[in-house]
């Protein structure tokens, strides 16, 4: 058997040219433990922006080729190039997660043959994707591609959140652009769980999403009050804990020292050390590329800053828990890990100026889903 079909790639040349095009290729026969899956939906996650784009400027880039195979160049600045020369030459597939049919399978792997599965391990953004069985998970029954494309990176980043509080010994949460399909997951399980949460948007129309499924700390860094009002919900809830989606600017450091705040509010003796309170920031994503900038004199010394990654928290946290958390994805898919999305688009829309420059703008509440069958 042999499939011929287009995958989304990504190529960065020498020069700083960033060419992404649709490439013709052909699927080998599956081998003993492998599936072929047609693909039916493609989340586009921050994550695949960094890979697709990577430090780009979408206002350099010009559009070429045809309607069905469009072609999206860009340029980067020179400087940029050093820290991405693993890259340079490549031609690299995108796209962590997705759904569809398997449409043949190897022979320890039979049982799958047309059942709708969800799958990870990147080059989604194409029409079929192999893959060995063990990293696609059968859909309950009735479920869609486009309810189970987004199965793995945000439900299990949210999971991940709390297992994380939980082996660290923290009680309560702080999150940055919390309005989002990920943030939304967090508040769902925070509330199933009895675990209080602080939610950070940037807007009312924000916070009015959470607050409809039941969130009760949800604060606006735009509003003139957002510090003391952070610092009094920190305070309400004892958060240590906070998970930062912007990581460019001030929000971390403004976080912490909150968190300093709070902690000072029951001290009964001054240290000029600050409180002996531990808190920990996470970084997990790079909605503002800008540099991170800690005001570290405002909260102590009992702190830390770290770079957070759901794959590398999946590895550390072993088979138990892994198996753990991707049950209750599955029991909860269409309630608790349910993904909404402003559009669905074909691959080759996925290459058109205007799509392209909307999906990077990576405004929260905006979450495009790729349907390959559509073109």
């Amino acid at each position: 058997m042999a499939l011929r079909g287009r995958e989304l790639r990504t190529t960065l040349a020498e020069d700083g040219t960033l060419t992404l095009s649709l490439e013709d290729v052909t699927v080998a026969a599956p081998g003993p433990d492998e599936i072929v899956v047609r693909v039916e939906a493609a989340p586009i996650n921050p994550a695949d922006l960094g890979l697709l784009l990577g430090p780009a400027d979408v206002r350099t880039m010009e559009s070429s080729g045809t309607g069905d195979r469009p072609v999206a160049t860009f340029r980067l600045p020179r400087e940029m190039l050093g820290g991405l020369r693993a890259r340079t030459g490549q031609s690299l597939a995108v796209g962590n997660e997705g759904a569809g049919i398997v449409v043949a399978a190897g022979e320890n792997a039979k049982a799958l043959e047309g059942r709708r599965v969800a799958m990870v391990g990147g080059a989604m953004f194409a029409d079929y994707r192999v893959l060995n069985a063990r990293e696609a998970l059968p859909l309950p029954d009735g479920a869609t591609s486009a309810q189970g494309a987004a199965m793995f990176v945000n439900p299990l980043t949210a999971l991940g959140f709390i297992e994380t509080m939980r082996t660290e010994g923290h009680t309560a949460i702080v999150h940055t652009a919390a309005a989002s399909n990920l943030g939304q997951m967090l508040q769902k399980l925070c509330l199933a769980d009895g675990i209080p949460l602080v939610n950070i948007v940037r807007s009312d129309a924000q916070a009015e999403i959470l607050r409809k499924i039941g969130a009760t700390h949800v604060i606006d860094s735009r509003a003139e009050d957002f510090r003391k009002r952070l610092a009094d919900a920190v305070a309400e809830t004892g958060a240590t804990l906070a998970f930062d989606a912007i990581g460019g600017g001030d929000i971390g450091s403004t976080i912490l020292q909150a968190m300093e705040q709070a902690a000072n509010r029951n001290a009964t003796e001054y240290s000029r050390y600050g409180s002996n309170v531990f808190k920990q920031l996470y970084i997990y994503g790079a909605l503002d590329p800008s540099p991170s900038t800690l005001n570290r004199m405002a909260f102590g010394f009992q702190w830390g800053v770290s770079g957070w990654l759901l794959f590398n928290f999946l590895r550390r946290a072993g088979a138990e828990a892994n198996a753990r958390m991707r049950r209750r994805i599955s029991d909860e898919l269409t309630t608790t890990f349910a993904s909404t999305y402003t559009a669905t688009i074909g691959l080759a829309e996925a290459l058109r100026p205007e799509v392209l420059k909307a999906y990077e703008r990576k405004a929260t509440g905006e979450k495009y889903l790729i349907d390959p069958t559509r073109n």
